[in-house]
């Protein structure tokens, strides 16, 4: 597309533009440059949609479909209608919820977005990620916030409409009745693939089926080319880096990786139990027991109430101060290593605490940060050499007829393609940036070298045309096995259609399913009993069988369907077996209550939206529907 505008953007047209954007250069200054998208494209109950909006909510609408480079202009215009319509409800609930008085505080929506993961570290919410994050978006906060607020508030209304729906009993049992029906059914089919490999072609019905079709089997334009690429993950292979190196990025970086003091400590907690004193007695007595020399670790395990560390001696770990609060963590943050101090009362009993080790603060150690240094190092190296090498092709193109020269300066491998379409090929499948470069004239024609071609932000491109072919008619022999396919099939295809109407036809005159089915070459089974999610059946014939009225006694129901991988089938329904809801496990059970009670809440949801949008007073603007003509 951006190539087209590039066609479209010159001449009178061009100078005509620019000329307007100088007077509001002029007149208005570059902030209020915003003339190509004035106006509203509707306005809901006084609200207006501003044209602005609408071309960024289309924008986004396409941008997340893998295929609307493909689209028609048709398929768009219906995208751009149902980006706006998506608009007006949004704006129509959005004057309902203020309207009726609906209100989300700051400390609300504060709460909502300090919890969001992607604003946390180790569960803890940082400013910075925030504020790093709309910059990355290019959002204001206040703008964000407001947003937020917009959401809770017609979250509101939605989860209030939702709450009142609900199923009947009656409704209830009559979906677990439809739920746990079975039908015994007898079933015949026909395998088409199975009939197509024994079908005989012969030569001149291959040659007479491809000259009755003059028009197909045609090979679409194609080039072959060579080409030059940069990819960083390649790169990152190449990257090595030196102890010294890191050694001096470590010091250069040692205010980055800041630790707090950290202590190693064991304890011995006696709970209060219903005699405080007596547990602060025992506490103390086994302080001088350990004062005296008895082991720490063994009177941890036999007398401590914490099973967390009691097996483990006691063992708490290494603390911070900030992870061990009150009068323990005073306590073990005022002891020298290897001291014993206790009885220290806390909200849980009694403790009695040896401080291990001390770890002081300050700059983390090599080794704790060594692998985030390296992969920091490694990924400023790929970055040098991919921005280097993307100079150096940028460079050779000026001076180098082919890219073998340019491959040999820099030390890349020239890559080969054949058949590239304008529709894409491998390896860049339809990347349109890739298929606009191969295709310019100076590159297809005078079979320059391309620029280089950024494919993504970690990949980059340089193409030299090397042979070009027109469109033209396949040969017979390329395609005789597509011909020989498509003419078994469709005799295939005649054969069972003529087959399953003869069984239908023979079974409604009352005659033996069983004999039918041999004597027609079906595979058959008889009297299945069947569920709605029968294991091993295809779903359409599941579905077709389910679907087909219930048989009266004595008088069986056929019917036919064409399953998933195109065979036919012909089917006799003989029976329904009634829903037993309790055959259906009970959380299954439960399961499917929730679900129609959703289902509910969504119907009731998209019915008061649509009554919110028939009563409101709403203004479209035609026009905004339109494709301004210099994009199209």
């Amino acid at each position: 597309m951006l190539q087209h505008i590039r066609e479209k953007f010159t001449g009178v047209f061009a100078i005509v533009l620019l000329g307007i954007l100088g007077i509001s250069f002029v007149f208005f200054g570059i902030g209020n440059f915003n003339f190509l998208n004035a106006g509203n494209a509707a306005t809901v109950e006084g609200v207006d949609i501003s044209i602005f909006q609408l071309e960024n909510a289309y924008q986004n609408e396409l941008v997340a479909r893998e295929d609307y480079t493909s689209l028609s202009p048709t398929m768009l215009q219906g995208i751009r209608a149902n980006t706006l319509e998506r608009l007006i409800r949004d704006t129509a609930l959005e004057v309902h919820v203020i309207d009726e008085g609906y209100r989300v505080g700051d400390e609300q929506i504060a709460k909502a977005i300090q919890s969001e993961p992607r604003f946390q570290v180790d569960g803890v919410f940082n400013k910075d990620l925030y504020y790093g994050w709309l910059d990355q978006q290019v959002i204001d906060a206040r703008m964000f916030e407001e947003q937020q607020r917009s959401v809770y508030r017609r979250s509101q209304l939605q989860r209030g409409i939702a709450a009142t729906s609900f199923v009947t009993p009656s409704e209830y049992r009559r979906h677990l009745n439809l739920v746990a029906e079975q039908r015994v059914a007898s079933i015949a089919t026909f395998d088409i693939a199975a009939l197509a490999d024994t079908i005989v072609v012969r030569d001149e019905d291959v040659q007479s089926y491809y000259d009755a079709r003059p028009d197909d089997f045609r090979a679409p334009e194609s080039v072959d080319f060579e080409f030059l690429e940069i990819r960083r993950g390649q790169l990152a292979a190449e990257i090595q880096v030196a102890e010294d190196v890191l050694q001096q990025y470590y010091e250069d970086s040692s205010g980055r990786f800041l630790q707090d003091e950290q202590r190693q400590a064991r304890h011995i907690l006696i709970l209060f139990g219903d005699d405080e004193a007596a547990a602060e007695g025992q506490a103390a007595a086994l302080a001088t027991r350990v004062q005296a020399g008895e082991p720490f670790v063994d009177l941890a395990r036999q007398y401590s109430a914490d099973g967390g560390s009691a097996q483990m001696g006691g063992d708490l770990g290494t603390l911070m101060h900030s992870q061990m609060s009150g009068a323990l963590g005073d306590a073990i943050f005022s002891m020298d290593a290897k001291e014993v101090s206790g009885p220290v009362r806390s909200e849980f009993g009694f403790h009695i605490v040896r401080l291990d080790a001390i770890i002081p603060g300050g700059p983390m150690p090599l080794e704790q940060v060594r692998g985030e240094l390296l992969q920091e190092l490694r990924e400023r190296g790929v970055e040098d050499r991919f921005r280097n090498l993307e100079r150096q092709l940028a460079d050779a193109v000026f001076d180098a007829d082919d890219l073998q020269s340019i491959a040999a300066s820099t030390g890349l491998e020239v890559q080969s393609v054949t058949e590239f379409t304008r529709n894409g090929g491998e390896p860049f499948d339809a990347n349109q940036t890739v298929i606009d470069a191969t295709f310019d004239p100076l590159v297809l024609i005078d079979r320059q070298i391309s620029d280089l071609v950024e494919i993504d932000a970690d990949r980059s491109i340089m193409i030299q045309v090397t042979d070009y072919h027109e469109e033209a008619r396949r040969p017979v022999e390329e395609v005789k096995d597509d011909i020989v396919f498509a003419l078994q099939s469709d005799r295939a295809i005649n054969i069972i259609d003529d087959r399953s109407r003869r069984l239908r036809e023979a079974l409604e005159q009352g005659e033996d399913f069983e004999e039918l089915a041999f004597q027609l070459e079906a595979a058959y089974k008889l009297d299945v009993t069947v569920s709605h999610f029968q294991e091993g059946m295809d779903p359409a014939v599941t579905d077709a069988i389910f679907r087909t009225k219930k048989p009266t006694t004595g008088n069986a129901r056929l019917g036919g369907t064409i399953t998933t991988v195109g065979d036919y089938v012909v089917f006799m329904v003989k029976q329904v077996i009634p829903g037993a809801p309790e055959m259906i496990p009970l959380a299954e059970r439960d399961q499917r209550k929730l679900s129609l009670q959703s289902a509910a809440g969504a119907q009731d949801l998209n019915a008061y939206m649509n009554e919110l949008v028939r009563s409101a007073e709403i203004d479209r603007s035609d026009s905004a529907l339109a494709t301004p003509e210099f994009l199209q």
